[in-house]
């Protein structure tokens, strides 16, 4: 389902103010999502924008947001740690409570799967919780945490991590090793899916068997192989959001997804914020996507513009086609066509009145399958060329073009 996304923010826990985004899908929300970010990283990464983006167009409104401190959200990030994470997730849930509608679903990535795993029991109208590449124990953190001897003795020290300086106090050592979540798994009285990785090499796989056993029914676990932790590669980041979508209507207390609906006789497209170029097409009922080729920039999620152009002439010709032959009760069991467009010089086109510059080739094949004899196949041919469709592009066409209010 199609999705815009706003800009907005929020007093967190601590009060200050955390910059977030609410991506909305194009009808009103089935339902909304709180989605948690990973250790130091922000409501802007591949994880976060492809899973927020997979339940937008399932009908979810997902909330993602910066957790004090980070991105563009206001705060010390040393004065935070795990607990203030877990306070951040419910002012998230509260604020969605008082201005829109209280969330059914959380999501966490790495450290934020165990925040919403200890921020669920807060939430009450949370029905299901997913985790994907959490830590069984949020200590796992300070693995990745150097200088921790001179926090100890000095009470705070500038790090970097993952090639970013931060100023981490001994609150958030202790915070992090105080914090333990078996108990939680096995009262969490949610539906769960944990999502992990056999290749995630940051918090390894026996970290979601610890916290799959801890829980108890209803819980569901799906292997993200070959993904790596961060779910850098495009692919990765949308298998999980799409698996997860499809989980989230069983138990997110919403009713599946109503086909979207567009302004009737009107086709609508939207950016995605997936890449630079993915679209999502709504027309009336359905539901299409449109991208580009990895090689130009694209995430090669869809057909192309040219390729969609190319399926309403197909489409269009085995539509008239049928409707043709079932008038006059001929004998064609199946129509196949295939379809080509290149830009070609205008000098080698021997029909055509532009004779300067390069114009547009579709080169047309069609398949016509049954007991038919070569006349009925010529008409047949006839017939084609009237498809409306193709009648239309090769016609003079108007298209007024305004700015929307």
């Amino acid at each position: 389902m199609l999705k815009s996304t706003q800009k907005i923010s929020f007093p967190g826990a601590s009060g200050a103010m955390l910059a977030a985004r609410l991506d909305l899908p194009v009808a009103p929300p089935v339902a909304y999502a709180l989605f948690a970010h990973c250790f130091t990283c922000s409501k802007d990464t591949r994880a976060a924008v492809h899973v927020s983006a997979a339940l937008a167009e399932r009908g979810y409104a997902v909330l993602r947001f910066d957790f004090t401190g980070l991105g563009g959200s206001e705060g010390e990030f040393g004065n935070t740690g795990f607990s203030s994470n877990v306070a951040d997730l419910v002012a998230a849930a509260d604020f969605l409570r008082h201005r829109y509608r209280a969330p059914a679903l959380l999501v966490g990535h790495s450290l934020g799967g165990a925040a919403v795993l200890a921020a669920a029991p807060s939430i009450a109208e949370c029905r299901a919780v997913a985790t994907i590449g959490a830590p069984f124990d949020p200590a796992h953190v300070l693995k990745h945490i150097p200088g921790q001897d001179e926090i100890a003795r000095t009470g705070s020290a500038e790090v970097e991590i993952a090639g970013r300086t931060f100023r981490i106090g001994k609150s958030f050592i202790d915070d992090l090793a105080g914090s333990k979540l078996g108990d939680l798994a096995a009262s969490l009285r949610r539906a769960l899916l944990v999502m992990h990785s056999p290749r995630d090499t940051i918090v390894d796989i026996e970290n979601a068997t610890r916290i799959f056993g801890a829980a108890r029914h209803p819980k569901s676990f799906v292997s993200l192989d070959p993904a790596d932790h961060l779910l850098t590669q495009p692919a990765d980041a949308r298998y999980a959001g799409h698996v997860l979508s499809a989980w989230a209507e069983r138990y997110a207390d919403a009713p599946p997804a109503a086909a979207p609906q567009a302004v009737a006789g009107k086709v609508v497209v939207r950016e995605t914020g997936e890449g630079r170029f993915t679209q999502l097409i709504v027309a009336g009922a359905h539901v299409l996507r449109a991208d580009e080729p990895a090689a130009v920039g694209g995430l090669d999620s869809g057909p192309t513009p040219y390729d969609l152009v190319l399926a309403g002439l197909g489409a269009c010709t085995a539509m008239t086609l049928r409707m043709y032959s079932d008038a006059k009760a001929l004998p064609l069991d199946r129509v196949t066509v295939e379809l080509k467009h290149e830009k070609i010089h205008a000098a080698d086109c021997a029909d055509c009145e532009t004779k300067e510059g390069r114009i547009d080739r579709i080169e047309r094949v069609i398949r016509l399958e049954g007991a038919l004899d070569a006349p009925t196949r010529h008409r047949l041919l006839e017939i084609a060329n009237r498809c409306p469709v193709h009648r239309t592009l090769e016609s003079e066409i108007s298209i007024p073009t305004r700015l929307a209010d």
